[in-house]
């Protein structure tokens, strides 16, 4: 199988990638090079994650095969041999006489270009190309030259804060040698800080994620507590909706003003189109045929900085706008969802009643997931199977937490991790090793990740499902995920003692962290010959070597982190973990006025009051708009399609051209109606009138306008209702 398990990985992890791009990202309107540097971006990311355990696999192979070389070419007789032997840590059982190739080899030379290619590939993304495009796609210029220049002048200022850090260890380290840096020296250095600013904000993340994802499972278990969090999120969401409606509508108020400043002819014309195509359609019409002149002056048009910035403002303003309006929609399903299933629980009949049965129709909820299936799944199984995933995560949080406390231990091996694969290795047992090294990896980075897609940036940057999420958070997201990969699998390296610069043991490294021994071959190499056209050669095949081959470097350059900062750090988890647990940070946030989902402050239960009868509200406007369909649906089963020629519309009875009545207007909402009884079909007659008591009870049904008399029926008049 050799190089067939690399190629099964990485086609299966390039549709996991494009799933999410699809999953928030929108493939047919965004940018395509926005879309494909995040592609990108989060594909070697997960390359990185999947392939390591392999990499560990391969790892034990190579030792393998070196505790063999070593036996065979050692004297049994010599004593000194015979006491390095029993000094060695590794091989704590005598290694077989032939090693047995693991079922997923990959050749050592494929494994090293893989990770050259991946691991510098995703450097250049997040520190060079990805802040540029951040800046290109947020910038409102209207040419490609303005765009460019924009995002070379706000990423000035990001260059050269990294460039005051880079230059601060540069000098460090030269006091450190004396003045006596070689190109190695230099990439390591920036491996370095690029690794450590990576490990900083990796343990902010993952003492996040430790907690609150199996919490979260755990709470979810509990109907009450996600219903009362739902409606604190709809009351919350729907201040957000309004302050964006009430934002956009500031904005196309200012575009309506330039566009009756701006005349037909004049130069900035061509600007002010290329902002119009960015409003709504309604807007635009209403522009069209009303412009607002009243506040700007005709004679004063805007400047082309002008232009710019609130062409930028206006695309920020209808993303905002079109984001609040989707979570809305969503919040509220997920909302009526949950009232369902509370009235589910409580009924006799194991029978799932869903409040607009219009919305769940589709032949897998009639064949497959049908009413008694889905009651039984939300009302008796839901629960116990989120409560044994909590505990399952709950468990594997302990374990990551207490290796990375432990992790520095070598004599004796606290780390539990690094137990699993020590006791795998003795046995040389790859399945068991690469099972372990998936788990653990995988769900450090579903805890760092989660955090990612959850986190919030004053709406500057945040994540959206269902293709509402911009061009900036997209990229930005993509840079973490590039800056924290690569740290978070040294950390995981370092807990299974797979790191030699943390673990400080003498064998068969990774492909991922090797440098080789090809350094000092060439360093000697260069020395002994002293032609000069000899000695450029091999300076320039130096630099090529050190700059492709090494991947991250040995931190024994930079003592204070490697053998400080990298060990003591990661500790610092635990008390992000009890801060989490005790919602120290939701708590503080809500001081700050950013309110966060607690259970025992007043503000938010009046919150979650609020929520309530915002689903109220919204349950009574979707019940009476299904009522109406339902209606609509009989009338044309009963009487066909084409049985009726007018249409309601706004109170008018439009009759078609062959007919001699005019128009008239209906005055009063006095209407009779057909209602379909379960046991015979009757007619029955009565008054709809509006009523303004209708809000306070919700079990009852306001008619929001004038219906049409239904009886006695006109045949040819009436096309629905």
């Amino acid at each position: 199988m050799s190089g067939a398990a690399l190629a099964v990985v990485v086609v299966v992890v390039f549709f996991l990638a494009l799933y999410l791009l699809q999953r928030y990202g929108d493939l047919w309107k965004q940018q395509r090079l926005v879309l494909f540097g995040t592609l990108l971006s989060w594909y070697l990311c997960f390359l990185i994650v999947f392939i390591l355990p392999l990499d560990v696999s391969m790892a034990v192979y190579n030792q393998c095969n070196s505790n063999i070389t070593n036996t065979t070419t050692a004297t049994p007789t010599n004593p000194s041999s015979r006491s390095e032997a029993n000094l060695s840590p590794f091989p704590s059982m005598s290694p077989p006489g032939k090693c047995e190739e693991p079922w997923t080899y990959i050749p050592n030379d494929t494994l090293e270009v893989f990770w050259r290619v991946v691991y510098w590939t995703s450097q250049f993304l997040t520190w060079l190309l990805l802040p540029f495009m951040q800046s290109y796609a947020r910038s409102g210029a209207f040419s490609v030259v303005g765009k460019i220049k924009t995002a070379l002048i706000e990423n000035a200022l990001y260059y050269g804060s990294y460039l005051l850090i880079f230059i601060a260890l540069l000098i460090y380290v030269a006091v450190q040698l004396k003045w006596k840096l070689t190109l190695a020296d230099l990439q390591t250095i920036g491996i370095t800080a690029a690794n450590t600013w990576g490990l900083f904000l990796l343990v902010l993340l993952l003492g996040y994620g430790l907690v609150e994802i199996p919490r979260s499972y755990w709470l979810s278990s509990s109907h009450n507590y996600v219903l009362s969090k739902s409606y604190f999120k709809v009351a919350k969401m729907a201040t957000e909706k309004a302050e964006a409606d009430e934002k956009l509508a500031d904005v196309i108020e200012e575009v309506a003003g330039i566009h009756a400043s701006v005349r037909q002819n004049h130069f900035l014309r061509k600007y002010v189109d290329i902002i119009l195509t960015k409003c709504p359609t309604k807007y635009q019409e209403e522009m069209g045929i009303n412009v607002e002149i009243s506040r700007v002056d005709q004679n004063a048009p805007p400047t082309k900085r002008v232009l710019v910035k609130l062409h930028e403002k206006v695309v920020s303003a209808v993303q905002r706008h079109n984001q609040t309006q989707v979570q809305w929609s969503i919040l509220l399903e997920q909302a009526f969802h949950l009232e369902d299933v509370a009235k589910s629980q409580n009924s006799s009949l194991r029978h799932f009643t869903h409040s607009f049965p219009l919305a769940h129709r589709g032949w897998i909820r009639r064949f497959i997931y049908t009413p008694t299936v889905e009651w039984f799944w939300e009302c008796v199984l839901r629960q116990g199977v989120c409560r044994l995933l909590a505990v399952l995560l709950w468990l594997l949080s302990a374990a990551v937490i207490w290796s990375e406390c432990t992790f520095f231990s070598t004599h004796p091996v606290l780390s539990l991790f690094a137990v699993f694969i020590q006791l795998a290795e003795k046995w040389y047992n790859y399945h068991c090793i690469e099972m372990v090294c998936f788990v653990g990896i995988l769900f450090m980075c579903v805890c760092v990740y989660s955090t990612v897609f959850r986190i919030r940036f004053f709406n500057y940057y945040y994540l959206v499902p269902h293709h509402q999420t911009d061009a900036y958070s997209l990229l930005f997201s993509g840079m973490l995920f590039c800056r924290l990969t690569p740290p978070l699998c040294l950390n995981f390296l370092g807990m299974i003692h797979m790191d030699s610069a943390i673990s400080h043991k003498n064998r068969v490294q990774t492909s991922y962290t090797s440098v080789g021994s090809t350094n000092s071959r060439i360093n000697t190499h260069t020395h002994t010959h002293t032609d000069i056209c000899t000695c450029k050669l091999n300076v320039c095949f130096s630099f090529l070597y050190v700059f492709f081959y090494q991947i991250m470097g040995s931190m024994q350059l930079l003592s204070f982190i490697s053998d400080g900062f990298y060990i003591y750090y990661p500790m610092l988890v635990l008390l992000l973990c009890f801060a989490t647990y005790y919602n120290l940070g939701p708590r503080c946030l809500n001081l700050l006025g950013f309110h966060q989902y607690i259970t025992d402050d007043d503000l938010i239960s009046d919150l979650v009051d609020e929520g309530r009868e915002l689903i109220k509200r919204e349950r009574r406007k979707r019940q009476r708009a299904e009522d109406g369909e339902n209606r609509r649906w009989a009338w044309r089963e009963r009487y066909g399609v084409n049985g009726a020629t007018g249409r309601n519309r706004a109170g008018y009875i439009e009759l078609k051209d062959n007919q001699k009545e005019p128009v008239t207007k209906i005055k009063k909402s006095v209407v009779t109606f057909t209602r379909r009884n379960e046991k015979a079909d009757e007619q029955q007659t009565g008054l709809l009138q509006e009523d303004s008591s209708d809000d306070e009870s919700p079990n009852r049904r306001s008619t929001a306008g004038s219906y049409l008399t239904l009886s006695p029926p006109v045949k040819g008049v009436f096309d629905d209702v």
